[in-house]
């Protein structure tokens, strides 16, 4: 619980240097001009990222493939993109490595034992739940079921209240 908010902390503190870093290296207006690309970059990205990635999901759910690594990308894909958008340096080289394939299947594999999915898409049109423990439950009317006194039973006894 304290990483987290240790990183939420520093990340300011971390762009903030980068800032100060990168235009004293290459001067301000080349500062300004790389956090204007950056930007641009991002939405270019995931206008062209996000589409592929709508056409896998459509494929997955057309054959009844689960979709589960098709939405991690995804939701990758709008991470790298919100980091290449907001101004920083750190966050755009963190962003540019969510862009690549084969970090964010890395991560879909870190996350992936993490996940669980309580239904299945069906390629026929939605989503199909996954069995559960109630499933075994045996649905009975009232003519089909009747309650016998069992002389063992416990509970079996004189009753309080009740005549």
């Amino acid at each position: 619980m304290r990483i987290p908010l240790v990183l939420f902390l520093l990340a300011p503190l971390v762009e903030i240097a980068s800032f100060i870093l990168v235009g004293q290296a290459i001067g301000v207006l080349p500062t300004l001009g790389l956090v204007l690309l950056s930007a641009v970059a991002g939405v270019v990205l995931l206008r062209f990222q996000g589409a592929g990635i709508l056409r896998r999901l459509q494929s997955e759910a057309q054959r009844g493939v689960d979709p589960g690594r098709e939405l991690v990308h995804a939701a990758l894909l709008a991470v790298a993109a919100f980091l290449l958008i907001v101004p920083g340096f750190f966050g755009d080289i963190i962003g540019i490595l969510l862009f690549l394939p084969f970090v964010r299947d890395l991560a879909w594999r870190l996350i992936k034992p993490r996940i669980v999915m309580t239904s299945t898409f069906s390629g026929g049109g939605g989503f199909r739940p996954q069995p559960s423990p109630r499933d075994n439950v045996v649905d009975l009317d009232e003519d089909e079921f009747r309650r016998e006194a069992d002389p063992n039973s416990p509970w079996r006894g004189p009753r309080i209240g009740r005549d």
